[in-house]
């Protein structure tokens, strides 16, 4: 009897093993995919497009948007679930006219009024949504102490054959990841969060599309669709993507001498 748990126990190791090998492989396969080592060079990013917002699934905003990332350096020791990148969400033809800005772990909604830190709550849920994106994990967390690759199995999604993929950091973050098995590249991502008001379990859902070469062989999606519980929030289609084109670091800095107003709610 002992020796038949010993091996039941043994057999289970192994193929633990196995599914992390295999989703490591696959892993390694869509960074390969999207440029390899000149994705993993990208320092920042420029998209400009058509972002569309909704409300229990009707038309609730329409804009002109234009949304600046850069990547920095993590600490040493590296510690789990930093956030190393900074963005400024521009809307409107005039990008002067407002914006909001996350950098340096704060957030502002900026105005010709002010600059306004944003709730908590809302701030919680940027850290969230960006420490869960598929880009921003090969980009920032391969490397990360504790992460776990496992693959899940082949699927028929959308008519579309995929390798589906949970990658789980140190603090038990679970994202799954929808692989095309043929071109290698994110079709999809699903992870759950709780509703910090009533504590119910939502789903967030991620689809992206139309891949494009933004530069030196990186490869990244011009569209990208957001659901919430099966409801859109928000989809954008790029008119362009550049990499590394080093804006000025002001873009992610508090204009000097703007006034800093109360906080939302």
């Amino acid at each position: 009897m002992r020796t038949g748990a010993l091996l039941l126990l043994s057999l289970m190791f192994l193929s633990a093993q196995t599914k992390q090998e295999r989703g490591r492989q696959i892993i390694n396969d869509t960074l390969a995919a999207l440029g390899g080592q000149r994705f993993l060079a990208m320092e920042d990013r420029v998209e400009t497009g058509r972002a569309y917002s909704f409300y229990r699934e009707q038309l609730s905003g329409l804009s002109r948007a234009t949304i600046y990332t850069r990547y920095r350096k993590p600490s040493d020791p590296r510690a789990t679930g930093e956030l190393l990148s900074d963005e400024r969400q521009s809307f409107g033809k005039n990008e002067g006219s407002g914006a909001v800005l996350f950098a340096g772990g704060q957030g502002h909604e900026i105005t010709f009024r002010g600059a306004r830190p944003v709730a908590a709550d809302r701030l919680e849920r940027y850290r969230d949504t960006t420490l869960h994106n598929i880009f921003y994990i090969l980009r920032v967390r391969l490397g990360e102490p504790g992460l776990i690759i496992e693959y899940r199995g082949a699927e028929i999604v959308d008519n579309l054959p995929v390798y589906s993929v949970d990658i789980t950091d140190a603090d038990n973050r679970t994202v799954t990841v929808y692989i095309h098995q043929s071109s290698k590249l994110p079709a999809r991502q699903i992870y759950y969060r709780r509703d910090p008001e009533t504590r119910e379990r939502r789903e967030e859902l991620t689809i992206f599309g139309k891949y494009r070469d933004v530069g030196g062989g990186v490869q990244w999606p011009y569209d990208v669709e957001r659901l919430r519980d099966g409801e859109r929030l928000f989809q954008m289609y790029a008119d362009s993507v550049e990499v590394n084109t080093k804006p000025p670091g002001s873009l992610f800095e508090l204009p000097s001498g703007i006034r800093v107003l109360k906080q939302m709610k």
